[in-house]
């Protein structure tokens, strides 16, 4: 697997038709990330195609801090919470309920069925957020949850929000190795130029529906054995959908996982909770345990701990 093509997002552009795209593929992040929490096959795949779309649509804006993506239902899982910061660290995490999770897939199954929004989420709604700091307004973008794919639910976002035309297809599988599990997810998504941007003022209505029209039909040509190949380079992909359209490639960006919790950020939301309301916290030990649902890292408190960390509330 090459490692200039993976954990990475390629931007293109086709300027014969007036759009812009980016093909994202993720590896060694979605190991790192779905392998660290031991999720069953159903939560792990929608976990890491909505990795890989956060890390689509964050990569599509321009912004300085935090994009999240959050998936909320009343069915078995409960909740997906991905995000991406402008430095490129990405990570995620799901709840879900093991029980109503087993009736839904059936007896004999694992992964989650294609299609699977409805039956795995059931009503709910998908959130972006895109924070920038304590000192600028915070964005956030809410729509139900309407369609069979993740790739469905964003495609009602971007229809609702009055966004610029937008197209997207989304991937993930988990294949088996000799050295054990290994997770590819993938996204393609084209969008529409404004006129102006695209130095296109000159073309006319219909020519430009035409024109988005096929650089969707040319986009969902691609496979999922295309999309998920680690043996194909993304600039290749590109070729073999567009090449009429000779697209321009621009510099690659990086992902890694990688989480923000640390212990002054513990402290800090310790410190928002009265101390006597901890009680539920504490371990055999009698220690309070905050345990970091992204990576998974437990922060241990004994009393002497606490003491330090209400002494300046105090």
């Amino acid at each position: 697997m090459s490692a200039d093509d993976w954990d990475r997002v390629l931007p293109f552009q086709l300027d014969a038709l007036g759009v812009r795209g980016r093909l994202v593929r993720l590896g060694p992040t979605l190991d790192e990330v779905i392998e660290r929490h031991g999720y069953p096959l159903a939560v792990a795949r929608p976990l890491a195609e909505s990795m890989v779309l956060c890390a689509t649509l964050a990569t599509s804006l321009k912004y300085d801090g935090i994009f999240t993506l959050q998936i909320s239902g009343d069915g078995p899982i409960r909740l997906l919470v991905t995000d991406l910061t402008s430095d490129g660290a990405l990570r995620g995490y799901a709840q879900f309920d093991s029980w109503k999770l087993a009736v839904a897939l059936g007896s004999g199954n694992e992964d989650a069925p294609d299609g699977y929004v409805p039956k795995l989420f059931g009503q709910g709604r998908l959130t972006f957020t895109v924070d920038q700091g304590q000192h600028t307004e915070r964005y956030q973008g809410v729509v139900p949850l309407e369609g069979a794919t993740l790739a469905d639910c964003a495609h009602t976002y971007f229809r609702q929000s009055e966004q610029l035309p937008t197209g997207i297809k989304i991937t993930a599988r988990r294949s088996d190795g000799p050295d054990g599990h290994h997770w590819h997810a993938s996204a393609l998504m084209v969008q529409q130029m404004p006129e102006f941007d695209a130095g296109r003022l000159d073309v006319d209505p219909e020519q430009r529906e035409d024109d988005w029209r096929k650089a969707v039909i040319l986009m969902a040509s691609a496979t999922e054995k295309e999309m998920l190949d680690p043996a194909l380079p993304g600039t290749t992909l590109l070729h073999r959908l567009f090449h009429q359209e000779q697209p321009r490639v621009f510099e690659r960006r990086a992902f890694a996982a990688r989480c923000r919790c640390s212990r002054d950020r513990i402290d800090r939301v310790l410190r928002s909770i009265r101390r006597e309301e901890l009680d539920d916290l504490r371990d055999k030990t009698g220690r309070v345990a905050v345990k970091c649902e992204f990576c998974s890292t437990e922060y241990a408190y004994d009393d002497a701990d606490l003491d330090k960390v209400y002494e300046p509330a105090a």
